[in-house]
């Protein structure tokens, strides 16, 4: 049984997608960034400016695992048009953003995401989905080659002044 559910997100939404684009990104990056540059990174690119600009882009769209108990979210994915830096095939889609709490990690939260995800993206005509993630997240990496993604590139993701080598993958759907 599933102590989770899945919803699809609305501007209603922006204040709990903020708190756990934040969260999430914290706890797996607080230990590689500094404080100033974290903080900065995560209110600019997690702050509910950048999911309503993604919610009102009429491509974009996002959603929310949360406890069925409680109703306090877990994790989330924002689906969109792509910006990596690969070649790009007519209607590609980017997985944007795919992150569940450590604790909710296994729960099957991150695989309902994903299924969410690729589904929404197959119905929209994509031939592929790609993503950029962090060529040292080997549980995110682990996580990404059971779902069918392979390696298509690499990219330089910066925050502050750190620079970290990401790698993009991509599945064809």
């Amino acid at each position: 049984m599933q102590d989770f559910t899945l919803r699809q997100a609305s501007l209603d939404d922006l204040a709990e997608l903020s708190l756990i684009g934040q969260g999430t990104f914290l706890e797996s990056y607080a230990d590689l960034i500094q404080r100033a540059d974290i903080v900065k990174h995560c209110q600019n690119q997690h702050g509910e400016a950048a999911y309503r600009d993604y919610l009102t882009d009429g491509v974009s769209k996002a959603w929310i695992a949360e406890m069925k108990l409680t109703g306090a979210p877990i994790g989330y994915a924002v689906l969109t048009k792509p910006d990596l830096p690969v070649d790009l095939q007519a209607g590609d889609a980017e997985l944007k953003r795919i992150y569940v709490y450590s604790k909710f990690q296994g729960t099957g939260a991150g695989r309902a995401l994903m299924e969410i995800v690729e589904t929404t993206a197959r119905e929209n005509g994509a031939p592929r989905l790609l993503l950029g993630t962090y060529e040292d997240n080997q549980r995110a990496l682990n996580f990404y080659a059971k779902a069918g993604f392979e390696k298509i590139g690499t990219r330089t993701f910066k925050v502050g002044d750190a620079c970290f080598c990401d790698l993009v993958l991509g599945k064809v759907l």
